[in-house]
């Protein structure tokens, strides 16, 4: 009865209702990458019923852009249809920034996420109270758009720690704390 396509950051939350169902083995997850539409995912379906059923999908960590979705909803028998079509806009983000780390404080690993206003080259290190860097997370290029790095400080001890974005011109150092 609908289909529906959501931006959550860099991934895209797809979410579809049928009011009833006969036979239905299941929903390939269409994008659509140059001219065809080429299968991401599966959802199995329900087989028959008259009750209502939601179903939902997540295409994550997509860079910015435009996407467009489908459904091939798929019988026991072979038999398929396709749904219309729903597109959605992944926006680069305006302005650089460096998120607070989350959770923090930690033990042993926390998410770090950053937003690219451009195409950028990109690092990302770990120092401690004393100024000595103790990891590189990342160096090398990056789209604009929206990114996350894990960070898994299970061989360093507990204790305040900084992390520092370098991005082009744009660079921010923010603080963690690791309790064991």
């Amino acid at each position: 009865t609908s289909f529906n396509a959501f931006v959550s950051g860099n991934d895209v939350e797809l979410n579809w209702i049928t009011a009833t169902e006969t036979n239905n083995l299941g929903f390939e997850v269409q994008r659509k990458s140059g001219d065809e539409f080429l299968t991401i995912g599966y959802v199995k379906g329900t087989g028959t019923t008259t009750q209502i059923q939601n179903y939902a999908y997540t295409d994550k960590d997509l860079a910015a852009g435009i996407y467009s979705y489908r459904l091939r909803q798929v019988d026991y028998n072979g038999a398929y249809e396709f749904s219309e079509i729903v597109e959605v806009n992944i926006e680069a983000p305006k302005v650089y920034t460096l998120e607070q780390n989350y959770p923090n404080p930690f033990n042993p690993s926390t998410k770090i996420n950053f937003n690219l206003a451009a195409d950028s080259k990109v690092t990302l290190k770990v120092f401690n109270l004393l100024g000595e860097e103790v990891r590189t997370l990342f160096n090398g290029n990056l789209s604009a758009g929206n990114h996350k790095v894990d960070f898994n400080a299970a061989n360093l001890p507990s204790g305040v720690y900084f992390y520092r974005l370098q991005a082009g011109d744009f660079v921010q150092t923010r603080k963690m704390i690791l309790l064991k």
